[in-house]
């Protein structure tokens, strides 16, 4: 197993604020009462958190056991998984938000194919990402290079690639630092 450099940073992450849910990412993610919704790479859970009194269910998803400590202690129910392989069935969410996250995982095209996995036919997938266009998030990318974290950032074409396919119709928008990828699951697949 790599090694954890989000546990040395989960109490400082933490408390780095509460995720504040935009009108944008609201419209994006269009929640519903009855959704199941997982925060896959969700660290300590504020994203989730963030987003629990909206949604049935909200699961938190991270593979660092330091980082979702701080989840539990949300009373979120937490998996310590990666986002490769996570522990559902297929179709278990109706609602999939990745925020800040995808550039962290060992395979992305593997992450990809899981989340549209546990996807529900005519669900949603929401990824934030940083914009590596962008030199602030360029110098982000090279500090976690010498940090020796395994952070492989992409452009939005190579992120929308990752989740295009017969059974997905992709949106790729862009806010402040970020790149925002609304994944729509259509069909009965």
């Amino acid at each position: 197993m790599p090694f954890d450099h989000f546990g040395l940073i989960a109490g400082i992450y933490d408390r780095a604020g509460s995720f504040q849910v935009s009108e944008l990412l609201s419209g994006w993610l269009d929640l519903s009462p009855n959704f199941r919704l997982l925060d896959a790479g969700g660290g300590t859970g504020r994203v989730a958190a963030a987003m629990r009194n909206r949604v049935a269910d909200a699961f938190v998803a991270d593979l660092s056991r330091a980082m979702l400590h701080y989840a539990v202690r949300k009373g979120l129910p937490a998996v310590c998984a990666p986002a490769e392989s996570l522990p559902f069935p297929p179709g278990s969410f109706e609602r999939i938000i990745m925020v800040d996250a995808l550039h962290h995982v060992i395979d992305q095209s593997q992450t990809a194919r899981e989340l549209l996995r546990l996807l529900a036919p005519g669900g949603r997938i929401v990824i934030i990402e940083p914009d590596i266009h962008k030199p602030i998030v360029k110098g982000i990318a090279i500090s976690e290079k010498i940090l020796l974290m395994r952070s492989h950032f992409l452009n939005a074409k190579k992120i929308a690639a990752l989740f295009s396919g017969p059974e997905s119709k992709v949106g790729v928008f862009h806010e402040g630092y970020n790149v925002i990828l609304v994944v729509e699951k259509v069909g009965g697949m």
